[in-house]
């Protein structure tokens, strides 16, 4: 045991030091709030960014970093992940958390938002606390910013690959438990048809936590009364949501209907290119706009893998799914089982498909989910002062660096 202490002991004096080394990236375009600089330098020290400049800056000391004429760019924030590289956060172990964390650092992701499925309580528990400990370990993935509870408060009809044995009414005993036991609940995403789903909202709301609508088939009437009482977001957009529908010959707009009529909705979308084609990527964007869209990967643990038969959830009691084409699929083929994508690809697929400028493709994937989990002081863009959570990569979105909190990993 005491070997053990002293080799974790020796990881942290580790990351301690590369944390106070300077670091010097230089010679690229970089991704500004409110611009791209030609030719410039940032500088970081103590894991923070000291100085972003037009032209060359010498940095005594410095680790320097060559961007060869390619993109600096904000590190990319997840808001919506269950897993990658064979691993998925509802396996309830460390080693999945940082495996995940790992495999998505790679493609770019510097801050990312484990997120359950549905599940009996003991489960979310199970992984409220192996959250808490994985994030003390996690020196080697993108960094975890909370948890986000995906469940399992749903509508059964619309409950997408989420397991229906576990969906259920909001319940005032159930929930308060799971709020009180962990504090790093950050969101938590639910149908707000559901009995109960209104007052629940509520008290989301006043204790910080995003309240998203999701899963769900409420009418418009009902989507406003939620937004009108704490609900400010929208789960996967299009997917597993109401549209317009038909009872007894009349016409109801649903819940897409009213993330478009009110402006202060935000909304995430999986841009993978396959949950969403092309006419409503870029009907969102046109409508919501870089500022209110966030782009997130909503990936299982098939990302990063070979194309195959999956676990969607827990790895002993979750659900049978195949990844083909792009993305996963329940075996009947009857519906969607979460993207596979990292996101580099969101960025691809957003500039490809959706023919928007790289500057906000990549807003849609840094300061726009970052002021939506109310964390734009410390990351999502490259300011003086703000966490050096950097990437470098080309004109493919090829990342070839990935720096997170002045660690290159």
């Amino acid at each position: 045991m005491h070997k053990i202490t002293t080799f974790v002991q020796l990881q942290i004096q580790e990351i301690h030091n590369k944390m106070h080394q300077r670091h010097r990236i230089f010679n690229g375009k970089i991704i500004l709030p409110n611009r791209i600089v030609e030719n410039g330098t940032v500088l970081v020290e103590d894991g923070k960014i000291i100085a972003v400049e037009a032209g060359d800056l010498s940095f005594p000391d410095a680790i320097n970093t060559d961007a060869n004429g390619q993109y600096i760019s904000p590190g990319f924030v997840d808001i919506h992940v269950h897993g990658g590289g064979g691993h998925d956060f509802m396996d309830g172990t460390e080693e999945a958390f940082l495996a995940i964390a790992a495999l998505h650092a790679a493609h770019g992701t510097t801050s990312m938002m484990p997120t359950t499925t549905t599940a009996e309580k003991e489960g979310i528990l199970q992984v409220l606390d192996v959250y808490e400990k994985a994030k003390e370990r996690n020196t080697q993935g993108a960094s975890f910013v909370g948890l986000h509870l995906e469940g399992p408060y749903f509508a059964m009809n619309q409950r997408g690959a989420q397991d229906p044995k576990y969906i259920r009414d909001p319940d005032p005993a159930e929930y308060m438990e799971i709020l009180e036991y962990s504090k790093s609940i950050k969101r938590w995403s639910v149908a707000p048809e559901r009995k109960g789903a209104i007052a629940f909202g509520k008290i989301l709301h006043e204790r910080g936590i995003i309240a998203s609508m999701a899963h769900t088939e409420a009418v418009y009437e009902e989507a406003l009364e939620a937004f009108n009482n704490g609900y400010s977001l929208l789960t996967h957009f299009y997917s597993a949501m109401s549209g317009v529908v038909r009872r007894n010959a009349r016409r109801y707009a649903g819940v897409v209907e009213a993330g478009y009529l009110h402006d202060e909705l935000d909304v995430e979308i999986i841009a993978d290119g396959v949950h969403l084609p092309a006419p409503l990527l870029k009907l969102v964007y046109k409508i919501k706009g870089p500022d209110h869209t966030a782009l997130i990967t909503d990936s299982m643990r098939a990302a990063g893998m070979p194309e195959g038969e999956y676990i969607l959830g827990n790895i002993n009691t979750g659900m049978k799914v195949i990844t083909e084409e792009g993305v996963a699929k329940l075996p009947d083929r009857s519906a969607f089982a979460g993207s596979i994508a990292t996101t580099d690809r969101l960025v691809r697929t957003m500039i490809d498909l959706a023919e928007i400028p790289l500057f906000d493709a990549v807003k849609m994937i840094t300061a726009t989910p970052a002021r939506i989990i109310k964390m734009n002081d410390k990351i999502g863009a490259i300011k003086v002062g703000m966490d050096a959570d950097i990437l470098v990569f080309d004109d493919r979105i090829n990342v070839q660096m990935t720096m997170i909190k002045g660690c290159i990993l």
